[in-house]
């Protein structure tokens, strides 16, 4: 297999992994022989992802829970060294989108769920993970912020507010640890078809296609993107080969980011 592409023997742990990216993810670094430590709060959708990853020939823990609790992220850091030996690679993907509205109409409970699990859920998992990255010398970390982490984004504050965290915890991350070889990246994805983006709940019409387009407009490339344009780019910035990138926050989102 080609050394960017091998992930052979490679002890990955993954949120979010019932569904979109964090599903999606763990069967292509399954293909690449790695072994798996999947989670997510949606037991059932866990579980269906598992038994996908095993069909792949691949080794996979999955273990179901809440990220915004710190003793989550630890038991997943714990269940990775002890069914692999070690931590390689953490992908904090779990997250969740708010129903839309302005910040003058912004709730108090609202805010708290966002930050909760969009900023805390990678708080705790970046602690946890890089402790033992850091005492082995080396690991890399992706974490899942967002186009909204990145500029502003009309209609959903508490959640571009915790997408905002995602990247100062990243690249604090990479400053702290570097020195311990540990990298520390964020991707930053356009509106992808994942079941937060196509959920009926958050779209005012109901009709998600038509949802899609109104999207799209926004787009250089005329169209959002498709969940494996977002996995490739996860899986380049994971690749064992790729030892120089950290700190960074890559957007993929169709040349949004040159407007």
């Amino acid at each position: 297999m080609d050394e960017l592409l091998d992930f052979t023997g490679k002890s990955t742990l993954i949120t979010g992994a019932a569904s979109g990216f964090g599903k999606a993810l763990s069967k292509e670094l399954a293909k690449r022989g790695a072994n798996l430590v999947i989670a997510d709060f949606n037991e059932l959708g866990l579980q269906e992802t598992a038994e996908e990853v095993r069909a792949l020939g691949a080794k996979v823990v999955a273990i179901s829970g809440d990220v915004s609790q710190e003793s989550h992220a630890k038991q997943l850091v714990d269940a990775a060294v002890e069914s692999f030996g070690q931590l390689d690679i953490a992908v904090n993907n779990a997250g969740i989108a708010p129903i839309p509205g302005p910040l003058t109409e912004l709730e108090s409970s609202v805010l708290d769920q966002q930050l909760n699990v969009n900023t805390k859920g990678v708080a705790f998992g970046l602690k946890h993970q890089l402790i033992i990255m850091s005492a082995q010398k080396g690991g890399a970390i992706l974490n899942v912020s967002s186009m909204a982490g990145i500029g502003g984004a009309p209609g959903v504050g508490s959640y571009s507010a915790a997408k905002h965290a995602v990247i100062g915890l990243t690249k604090t991350a990479a400053v702290e640890c570097g020195r311990m070889n540990v990298r520390v990246n964020a991707i930053c994805p356009f509106f992808t078809p994942t079941p937060m983006v196509d959920n009926p709940i958050l779209i005012p019409t109901g009709n998600i296609e038509d949802a899609n387009q109104t999207l799209a407009r926004g787009c250089p490339m005329r169209r959002i993107a498709r969940v494996e344009e977002v996995v490739n780019v996860m899986v380049m910035m994971l690749s064992p080969a790729n030892s120089y990138m950290n700190g960074v926050a890559i957007p993929v989102d169709g040349g949004v980011s040159a407007i």
